[in-house]
């Protein structure tokens, strides 16, 4: 009898303890649930007020996450990201004219009675001066992790805009659309760095470790204690705040000297990726303090914030392995 050889996907479906390689994201529940993880967060929060206006941003990103229009991706594009084990849509090659629509849209709900305080309308008129070709310029920069001081306080807007259309391309996929790819430190889909990882829970996810892209929200398995930066298994350890509870550690590798968060809903099922990144600010200035270094940004972050908090960091490190 001829025996036919199964491949990946065929072995998975027969096996019954596998779990999955790839989680895309639930673009009708994601920005939603990022919203209210964040409030939930900013209750005495030393950047509580922070963590307020990045709520509004990501209520506006959900607003406009169901009028977007995008046009499928090419199977072309699809079996040569598959030959070739690398990421579908890189995101500084791949950039949607239809972030414009999505920009457009959030400014009119930031704009509006229930959207940013006053003294921060001014930036909203500032992202509508710009011209469409600025806009993309800005966009082309912030994604290949470049943005000039002038920029700051619009980067978070436009990376929002860019999440949306990335988070939605992303969910119009099928799992099996998603090629294995080398390294294993960035987005499969769209070829960021993840914010950070977080072990999840339920059904065949439980105890396993993804790590969350900060542009598309793809997730994609990587097995535990080992470096989401550079892939090493050696000198990992995990620090956090004294009397901070292990929902969100630093994971710290010795190899590169590079540092990223990882949360863990078995701690606490709320845990929400970008949200509790954002929100233990506290443990990134202490991190700054060891020398080792974040290994990539969160994409809604101030820069600003961090140096105003600076003074505020008088938490005590602790590893909860000790």
């Amino acid at each position: 009898m001829q025996q036919r050889i199964l491949q990946p996907g065929e072995i998975e479906a027969l096996d019954k303890t596998s779990f999955p390689r790839i989680l895309l994201p639930q673009v009708a529940s994601l920005f939603a649930d990022r919203a209210a993880r964040l409030r939930q967060l900013s209750q005495g929060n030393p950047i509580a007020d922070y963590l307020q206006f990045a709520a509004k941003i990501v209520d506006a990103q959900h607003a406009a996450a169901s009028r977007v229009e995008l046009q499928p991706l090419d199977t072309d594009s699809i079996e040569r990201a598959q030959q070739h084990s690398m990421p579908l849509l890189p995101a500084a090659d791949h950039i949607d004219p239809a972030w414009h629509e999505v920009l457009d849209a959030m400014l009119d709900t930031l704009a509006g009675n229930e959207g940013l305080p006053e003294p921060l309308q001014p930036l909203i008129t500032s992202l509508r001066e710009l011209s469409l070709q600025e806009r993309d310029e800005i966009a082309q920069r912030l994604l290949q992790k470049e943005v000039a001081a002038r920029h700051i306080g619009m980067a978070p807007f436009i990376m929002a805009a860019l999440q949306v259309v990335f988070a939605r391309r992303a969910a119009a996929l099928q799992v099996q659309d998603v090629p294995y790819t080398e390294p294993a430190t960035i987005c499969p889909v769209c070829a960021s760095e993840p914010v950070a990882s977080v072990i999840r829970i339920g059904g065949k996810l439980a105890g396993h470790r993804y790590a969350h892209c900060g542009t598309c929200a793809c997730e994609w398995h990587m097995v535990r204690v080992k470096c989401t930066h550079c892939e090493s298994t050696k000198g990992i350890h995990y620090q956090g705040i004294d009397g901070g509870g292990e929902e969100v550690l630093a994971e710290t590798c010795d190899e590169c000297g590079s540092y990223r968060k990882i949360v863990n809903q078995e701690k606490n099922p709320m845990v929400e990726p970008l949200a509790d990144d954002l929100a233990s600010l506290m443990l990134d200035l202490l991190m700054s303090e060891t020398g080792f270094q974040r290994a990539s940004a969160n994409p809604l972050l101030f820069v600003a914030v961090a140096e105003e908090q600076q003074g505020e960091a008088d938490q005590h490190l602790v590893d909860p392995a000790a």
